[in-house]
């Protein structure tokens, strides 16, 4: 990534610990890249569950369109990390997820994902109404 992501100036990111376990670490004794990917989805999935309602989330369905990951350090067996992510922005029917990853005050890892909002009985794109916007912005 470019450019540092910034909170939104009203908002506290959403924070997941993760056990690093011993699935997560490849031949080179450190956390695989690809599994950075799947706490990607697995932290934005909670975040998303934790703040929309059942009726919203029978709505409406999010799908990736594209992800970016920076690698700053490896992590290893028995880490704790911690994952914050927050929405930076929400435009039309897509939204900028950013996720960071600490051990301590190691940055280890960052992934900024463009998603899509789509209408989970058509599964087309959607406009990001101002409730969804209110959700991802708290």
């Amino acid at each position: 990534m470019s450019s540092e992501p910034t909170y939104h100036p009203n908002s506290t990111p959403f924070q997941v610990k993760i056990q690093v376990s011993p699935a997560d670490i490849d031949e080179m004794d450190h956390v695989n890249n690809v599994v950075y990917l799947q706490w990607v989805q697995q932290v934005a999935t909670a975040h998303w569950l934790a703040m929309a309602s059942p009726e919203i989330r029978d709505n409406y369905r999010w799908v990736v369109l594209r992800h970016e990951i920076d690698y700053f350090n490896a992590a290893f067996l028995g880490d704790e990390i911690l994952a914050d992510t927050w929405v930076s922005t929400a435009e039309g029917a897509q939204s900028m997820r950013h996720v960071r990853f600490m051990v301590g005050e190691k940055k280890i890892a960052e992934a900024k994902t463009s998603w899509c909002l789509i209408d989970a009985k058509s599964l087309k794109p959607r406009r990001i109404g101002q409730d969804i916007k209110d959700l991802l912005q708290k």
